[in-house]
């Protein structure tokens, strides 16, 4: 029996990392994770490194080496296409940064497979933002951009010199999580950058704005949790506009369907969610308006009992046109779903249905604070609106309960001392 999980995300790699543990080691099935990075990073954590509050090199986990210590394989490859047929699929070539190709196209048999690619960003084929603005679908994106973020700084205290009016202007397009966490790490940056000799640069040198196209910023929560949340940012400095949908990207700026330009230096863009085009191409794989795949309460797909979907990519609906929200969370529970059929199916066993329980939804304002609902919808529809300490805490548990599905309590705990260690003798901020 051989089991192909393609993407190394949350789910995936929890995934691979439970089978690997169950099955791998024990002979009793061969498990393979492909994914077209070499590291793991959690995703809710990108706009950290994009700001430079987190370093992808100290905090990213390698495949190969999960892999060897967990019962799975490891394979470098970027998955393109599925033959349900021949049960086999095809991944891309593989290039470097220099075009240099490190792995030609081949394809990867499997008796079982598990899609778990994940998502990206929703540009709804906007004019421009493909060619001028940046995304946060991945750690080399965040890191492009903490680099242009330093040189900017550095630029920016220079000509303060001559010039003490001038600022650095970024502008944001969504509102969800990615807009509002990154816009608050981007002032604890600033904050930063100036206790590591960056001193001329004030707040008042830092332009955010923020441009949501709906009525409020991230609207999953409570709409009081909402403008808690737009009344922290703007203490901060963010120019928060509502009601505002950008009609295209230009050079150095975004303009709104109003006529209006909104000027900036860097343009990221961190509204919406889709799955890759490709997926909807697949010969016989129903899937929703934003390519994902349908499936049913098992997790398999609607068509073919020997694919399962879970994560981002994965489409199921509670009813009443809602459907399990792309979170972190969502996977979690669909990958441990997923890992108890599979081996419920090998036993022969009847499989088990996905039930989704929402835990609630948390903001981390970097280090000032940090905002949302728990319990969500459990309890007869009771939640409890939290901020500050509470929520941080909160917050920071649900990376620690991925790290634990990962490495187990020990290992886990062990990594919780390894960051206060890092915290007390490394820099707050990476400054390069």
């Amino acid at each position: 029996m051989k089991i192909v999980i393609v993407g190394g995300g949350a789910g995936g790699l929890e995934l691979a990392t439970y089978l690997g543990n169950k099955l791998g080691r024990k002979g009793r099935a061969e498990i393979v994770l492909i994914d077209q990075n070499q590291t793991h990073l959690w995703k809710p954590l990108l706009h950290e490194v994009a700001a430079g509050s987190l370093d992808a090199e100290v905090d990213s986990l390698s495949y190969r080496a999960h892999a060897a210590a967990h019962g799975f394989v490891f394979k470098l490859g970027r998955f393109s296409s599925v033959d349900r047929e021949k049960r086999c699929i095809s991944l891309a070539p593989v290039t470097d940064a220099d075009g240099f190709e490190v792995l030609p196209q081949r394809s990867e048999p499997y008796d079982q497979l598990v899609i778990a690619i994940g998502s990206g960003c929703n540009d709804f084929n906007t004019p421009g933002v493909a060619q001028f603005a940046q995304f946060l679908e991945g750690p080399q994106q965040a890191e492009r951009f903490h680099k242009q973020l330093v040189n900017h700084f550095i630029q920016l205290n220079r000509k303060l010199i001559d010039e003490p009016t001038r600022t650095l202007s970024i502008a944001i397009v969504g509102g969800g999580a990615t807009g509002v966490e990154l816009s608050a790490e981007l002032f604890n940056a600033r904050h930063l950058f100036a206790l590591y000799g960056l001193k001329r640069v004030t707040n008042e040198h830092l332009r955010v704005t923020l441009l949501e196209a709906g009525p409020r910023l991230v609207p999953a929560l409570a709409e009081q949790v909402s403008e808690a949340v737009r009344s922290e940012l703007t203490k901060l400095g963010a120019d928060i506009r509502l009601n505002t949908q950008v009609a295209r990207a230009e050079k150095n700026a975004f303009v709104t369907a109003s006529g209006e330009t909104v000027k900036a230096d860097m343009m990221l863009w961190a509204a919406g969610v889709k799955v890759p085009d490709f997926i909807a191409d697949i010969e016989g794989i129903e899937t929703n308006r934003i390519n994902q795949i349908l499936v049913r309460p098992t997790l398999q797909t609607t068509t073919d009992d020997a694919i399962y979907a879970i994560g981002d990519c994965a489409g199921y609906e509670l009813g009443e046109g809602r459907w399990v929200p792309p979170r972190a969370q969502s996977a979690h529970q669909m990958a441990s779903l997923a890992g108890r059929n599979i081996v419920r199916g090998l036993q022969g066993k009847p499989l088990k249905e996905f039930k989704y329980r929402d835990h609630g939804s948390l903001v981390s304002l970097s280090q000032y604070t940090a905002i949302g609902v728990l319990m969500g919808n459990l309890g007869k529809g009771q939640s409890l609106n939290v901020r500050g300490w509470l929520a941080r805490m909160v917050y920071i548990s649900l990376y620690r309960m991925h790290q634990i599905a990962l490495h187990g309590w020990f290992k886990a705990s062990l990594l919780v001392v390894a960051d206060k260690i890092n915290h007390i003798v490394k820099p707050r901020l990476k400054l390069h």
